[in-house]
């Protein structure tokens, strides 16, 4: 790990620590992501291994954070410590929207920048879900923004249940809570790609309206955002819904119109939006038709 030089820390999670750093021949900046192992006998457990490999084949796309090598080192009590070395970008979509959002001058986002990064967005999910990988914990805070190039990134991608490194660690799971769909809300124990489509509908609609849609602060609380706005699901709507562990005698509310909740959006985003959101995983649009929508006809899509 010579060869890096560590410039400063940018998060700490549960598993270990991310440093920006520069590479000293180079001079090209990196995160590292240093993540302590629990070895078994064998040397590196083959979870890392299969982890590891499962990201450097998913970096192959430019629309996911691009993992350039793995080193792995013994610290000065001879632990094994395994580096992820990824490209370094300075912000996050998070942080992005928040320079609309704040300062003396809010203004909304360019809807030809929502619709450049909802593209990129949906390209790289594609991508994940072509190679049957699910991200599972898609928000804001995990799409990495290289503001210069217009480019969005999908990060924290791929490390699954052997390790994360997280870029940030938060003390509780709110965050993460408004981007969940509601069939994992209500205790499903089987889903599918479907579950990161929602937190793509919802992501989009932040961008749109600069703060969450269903921002709850408790897994009840958040189907309630949610049921308030699109409705109580029915059999009807979503058939075995009632069935599901988690499912209650909710109060029966009636959808209201979503074009009011992202009022900057126009007709075609606003049908986009409501494809994503649909109750019934089955019939949300996926990440590859997604880019056949007409809200993206007017892209110039050669550039991508």
């Amino acid at each position: 790990m010579e060869k890096y030089e560590k410039l400063e820390k940018v998060g700490e999670g549960t598993y270990g620590k991310v440093y920006k750093a520069k590479d000293k021949i180079t001079g090209q900046l990196v995160a590292l992501k240093k993540t302590r192992l629990e070895m078994d006998e064998e040397g590196v457990p083959p979870t890392a291994l299969r982890e590891v490999s499962l990201l450097q084949m998913l970096s192959q796309t430019i629309y996911i954070v691009r993992l350039l090598c793995v080193e792995h080192v013994d610290n000065k009590n001879g632990k094994p410590l395994l580096y992820l070395v990824f490209e370094y970008l300075d912000t996050d979509l998070k942080k992005f929207v928040d320079t609309y959002r704040r300062g003396p001058n809010p203004r909304p986002v360019p809807p030809s920048v929502i619709q450049s990064f909802m593209f990129q967005l949906c390209k790289g999910v594609a991508h994940c879900h072509s190679h049957g990988v699910l991200h599972r914990d898609l928000k804001p805070q995990n799409l990495l923004v290289d503001k210069e190039k217009g480019i969005l990134k999908i990060a924290d991608l791929g490390l699954g249940r052997a390790f994360t490194v997280p870029l940030k660690s938060y003390t509780h799971e709110i965050v993460t809570l408004w981007y969940r769909a509601p069939e994992v809300l209500l205790g499903s124990s089987h889903y599918s790609t479907g579950v990161d489509m929602w937190s793509v509908g919802c992501i989009f609609a932040e961008m749109a309206r600069r703060q969450a849609l269903f921002p709850g602060d408790s897994e009840l609380q958040q189907l309630l955002h949610i049921f308030r706005l699109l409705g109580t699901p029915s059999e009807e709507q979503w058939p075995g819904v009632s069935a599901l562990r988690d499912w209650h005698e909710y109060p029966q509310w009636k959808p209201q119109n979503l074009a009011r909740a992202v009022p900057s959006l126009e007709a075609d985003g606003v049908d986009l939006l409501t494809k994503m959101l649909q109750y019934d995983p089955a019939n949300r649009i996926s990440a590859k038709e997604a880019l056949e929508h007409p809200y993206f006809d007017s892209l110039d899509k050669s550039q991508f």
